[in-house]
């Protein structure tokens, strides 16, 4: 078994593609993951959904079987042909899987490198896969390192200072074609977490007149609670972007929620310009929002053409990623080593109780020829074959443990506990009875509520 990752993002496929395969994901819900995880080579998944990307993490039975079913699963949500999403998709095995989700909970295959934004988003696909019972004893501690890593990126290196998000790289694009930012009125559509960003990025710019319109009134009241501006209605969403300067929209609605007629009707003949910022996936507004005299629209595609061309920071941005680079590659060595000091844990586990048996075995034998042995003398026997037995195994346990940890990983090197079963003879079966969690646990390792 091994790890997995199919995805496809904003680096290898048109925004149009990469929003096409993610709306069709969120059409199908739950049932995407749960498709994924009924595959036959698939044994555990978690689907990481942002607004430039989709990627599908699995423990494999096997490499080109899972590789196909994944495949196979995405093409059928997004409606494509595989043989046409297929050139789209990349596909990261073992180390490389592992390597390219902690790169991506620092941020670093961002379209905005270093925004802290996925975390949340990775954070969120563990959990509804750990409460579907989809993400287990691998890919649980698996996701749990990666954001650990993560926070370490944002909070002990100096990341966020040198970094961009898509909102701060949106307002920087528009900010020309907008008032002074105390007389911008603008309207933000939606209340999630992307909006909670752009609310307090628009705070931190100096915007005053802010207004969150979100279907739910109530989410709505709570983004403003706390980053300041005044919550409305949906019903009032076309007079307020009639009046608007600047409208940010992140609902990901599966349709969209301005076109051209409604915008044109709400501005109502309105010359002043308008600058429209749609960060959501699948896009909020229609394109043809775009063509309207005096309005501007900047997609996620638009903000991906200028995100190429900004270096974080420059020089000092260069040598703060480096540091999360180098952070990374040393975390990605400690997870690797640490999985390997655990995989052979239940060989060696086996073979002490293998141990166990042929010294239980040969004390009954001696119990029987000399049934007249006394009980003293008999448990000095015990403890002498006990002491014998231990330290012949201490050394191999140890060192098979040492080697697992620092070796080389991969053939010739790192399979220490093929080793063992091989040399000892232990059945594979022995070897997953010990691997089985206890009684009173799920697949995670979490105990059953």
């Amino acid at each position: 078994m091994s790890l997995l990752v199919v995805g496809i993002s904003h680096r290898t496929a048109p925004m149009s593609v990469v929003e096409q395969v993610v709306l069709g994901a969120a059409a199908g819900g739950p049932g995407l993951r749960a498709r994924i995880h009924g595959q036959e080579d698939v044994s555990e998944a978690v689907v990481v959904t942002t607004c430039n990307r989709l990627e599908v993490y699995t423990e494999a039975e096997t490499f080109h079987g899972a590789v196909a079913q994944v495949g196979d699963t995405l093409a059928t949500a997004a409606g494509v042909p595989l043989e046409e999403l297929t050139e789209h998709l990349y596909v990261h095995y073992e180390d490389r899987a592992v390597s390219h989700l902690f790169s991506l909970t620092c941020g670093l295959d961002s379209m905005a490198v270093g925004e802290r934004q996925v975390l949340g988003q990775v954070r969120a696909a563990l959990s509804e896969a750990q409460d579907d019972g989809h993400a287990g004893t691998v890919l649980n501690p698996l996701f749990q390192h990666a954001l650990r890593v993560g926070k370490k990126a944002h909070t002990e290196t100096a990341l966020d200072r040198v970094s961009h998000s898509l909102v701060s790289l949106a307002l920087e694009q528009v900010s020309a074609h907008l008032p002074e930012p105390p007389e911008v009125r603008a309207v933000l559509i939606g209340a999630g977490a992307m909006s909670g960003l752009a609310a307090a990025t628009l705070e931190r710019a100096g915007v005053c007149d802010l207004v969150v319109v979100n279907r739910t009134r109530s989410h709505a009241d709570r983004l403003v609670q706390r980053y300041g501006g005044r919550a409305a209605e949906w019903t009032e969403l076309d007079q307020l972007v009639g009046a608007a300067d600047l409208v940010i929209t992140t609902t990901g609605a599966p349709g969209t929620v301005l076109d051209a007629q409604r915008v044109t009707t709400a501005r109502g003949g309105r010359s002043q310009p308008l600058a429209v910022i749609d960060l959501a996936m699948p896009h909020d507004v229609d394109p043809a929002v775009g063509q309207l005299p005096d309005v501007r629209l900047w997609g996620l595609a638009q903000l991906q053409e200028q995100a190429a061309t900004l270096p974080p920071g420059g020089g000092a941005g260069e040598k703060v990623l480096d540091e999360v680079h180098d952070l990374v590659t040393g975390e990605v060595a400690a997870y690797l080593a640490a999985r390997r000091v655990h995989e052979v844990g239940p060989t060696v586990a086996a073979l002490r109780a293998r141990a166990a048996q042929v010294v239980e075995a040969e004390l009954h034998r001696l119990g029987q020829r000399l049934p007249d042995l006394p009980e003293q003398q008999a448990a000095e026997v015990r403890r002498a074959v006990q002491r014998v037995v231990d330290k012949l195994l201490h050394t191999p346990t140890v060192r098979v443990k040492e080697l697992a940890g620092s070796g080389p990983s991969g053939p010739p090197y790192g399979d220490y506990a093929a080793a063992l079963r091989e040399l000892f003879d232990l059945d594979p079966h022995d070897v997953a009875t010990v691997s089985a969690p206890p009684a009173g646990t799920d697949q995670a390792g979490r105990g059953i509520r």
